[in-house]
């Protein structure tokens, strides 16, 4: 036992522990008043847990990884770029929050120490290698998750999101504990490399049942089809920044646990999950773009559109290989710019009374009241719908390609098929801006940290993008090698 190890594996949650902890001492003490206080030192304590993520991830010394806390827990390579994606989101989500909440008298300083949790959650998440700690980091992650979605408690959509996410987060909780019953009652262990060693000489009818159990509950979780059902209603409830996190943040760690199960746990028997991913995958890539043609709300058609790049996303990990993965953390990378991007343009569209614009036709002749704003938008649809030559075109590109060499040319096929028929409904929004007469609904922006984040994501998903990739590539590479080390 090498405490001292532990904990420096463990930092970057531990310092959030703390964080989270002290600011709810400090809320409980100050008020509404310390919500600002809150905030700045809630970034803070986020920049730290990403500067310790930062060094693991680049460090030589855990090139290879190391396990914590008698194997529950796993810092590797994999874990480290979820993290730096997860706190890059979080920090995003948090900074952009307060001028939402002011109007109205909202901002509470529990809304940053509730990302803080979160966060914490979601470390554990993209860690875990055991289903103990699997569903520990999962449902703390979860409880935070269900508060934030109904934090305007005065608002009727929101109560009503959060009440519908925690009734189906709880149903999906109980499929996962179920699967994950019959996982150990047939294998005797909840270790994740003891699953792949007991699954050496086949899999039982029972374990089978655990792992499309497990399977479902995380699907859930990432809101891939047929388990998609909460997430137009939620994105559209929760406060925009709180959806703005719902489809970054967790979004980057259910898929990473999603991965880390599938290769570390039931990697020996691909051939059984990798059916269930492929349907999964494909239906959520078709579904996710028929649902977002009829949407006339931009949070709706922005929930769908995260259902679809999931889909494109699971084509990565359905390879079963190095490359897919790195494809698939190569595209969560974009997606995360283009997705966060999207929504923080999403806060900054209010009327002269500070009120959000949601509805699509009210977006008419935006290019000539707010050009700035419009162009961003236009950049974000153009990526999100894989148009070269934005940088979210080299997102869909390595999956594809990553399919094709394993073999997967029909996946490949009809997922390139969906994506030229869901370019539809970005295009949809692009039309509204630049050739509808001008509804002049739109008030200027009046927040310098918006404009910094939009410019800033802009950036990366616009062709200079392309120029990350140097860096990006072999980043990617040896967070996939770090994935396969039992294999």
């Amino acid at each position: 036992m090498n405490y001292a190890l532990w904990f420096q594996l463990a930092s970057p949650e531990i310092v959030l522990s703390i964080s989270s902890l002290v600011l709810l001492l400090i809320a409980a003490w100050g008020g509404n008043k310390a919500s600002r206080m809150v905030s700045v030192l809630a970034v803070v304590a986020l920049f730290g847990a990403l500067a310790l993520s930062l060094n693991f991830l680049f460090d030589p010394a855990f090139a290879d990884g190391a396990d914590a806390f008698y194997g529950q827990y796993r810092m590797d390579r994999f874990a480290s770029l979820s993290k730096v994606l997860i706190f890059l989101s979080a920090i995003g989500c948090v900074i952009v929050a307060p001028k939402f909440f002011a109007r109205g008298d909202m901002m509470r300083a529990e809304y940053p120490i509730l990302i803080l949790f979160a966060s914490i959650g979601m470390g554990l998440m993209v860690s875990a290698v055991d289903l103990l700690t699997l569903y520990i980091g999962l449902e703390l992650n979860s409880l935070a998750a269900y508060v934030l979605a109904s934090f305007l408690r005065s608002d009727h959509r929101s109560a009503e999101a959060g009440l519908k996410y925690f009734v189906l987060g709880a149903l999906a909780s109980g499929i996962l504990l179920f699967g994950m019953s019959l996982l150990y009652g047939f294998t005797g262990t909840t270790s994740f490399i003891g699953i792949q060693t007991a699954f050496a000489d086949g899999v039982s009818t029972g374990a089978l049942f655990g792992i499309v159990f497990v399977l479902s509950g995380l699907a859930f979780k990432i809101s891939a089809v047929p388990f998609h059902m909460w997430t137009p209603d939620v994105y559209e409830g929760a406060p925009t920044p709180v959806t703005t996190f719902f489809a970054t943040a967790p979004k980057v760690a259910a898929l990473a646990l999603t991965m880390r199960v599938a290769i570390e746990a039931f990697g020996g028997q691909q051939s059984i999950w990798q059916q269930i991913v492929i349907f999964v995958a494909l239906a959520s890539i078709i579904l996710g773009a028929a649902g977002a043609i009829g949407q006339t709300n931009i949070k709706r058609l922005l929930a769908y559109s995260s259902i679809n790049n999931v889909g494109f996303m699971l084509i990565g990990l359905a390879c079963g290989t190095p490359e897919g993965a790195s494809a698939m953390m190569t595209y969560l990378v974009i997606y995360v710019a283009m997705t966060l991007g999207s929504f923080v343009c999403v806060l900054d569209l209010n009327d002269r009374t500070g009120a959000p614009v949601e509805d699509i036709g009210k977006l008419a002749g935006l290019s000539r009241t707010r050009p700035g704003l419009a162009a961003a938008l236009a950049v974000f649809m153009f990526s999100l719908a894989g148009i070269p030559p934005l940088f979210g075109f080299w997102g869909k590109f390595v999956v594809f390609d990553a399919a094709v060499a394993a073999g997967l040319i029909p996946l490949a096929a009809i997922g390139i098929a969906a994506s030229v028929i869901g370019a539809f409904y970005y295009l949809k929004v692009i039309k509204v801006m630049y050739f509808d007469e001008p509804a002049d609904v739109i008030a200027p922006s009046d927040s310098p940290a918006r404009m910094v984040l939009v410019a800033i994501t802009a950036l990366f998903v616009s062709p200079l993008g392309y120029f990350a990739t140097l860096a990006l590539s072999p980043v990617t590479a040896g967070a996939a090698k770090a994935l396969f080390w039992s294999a």
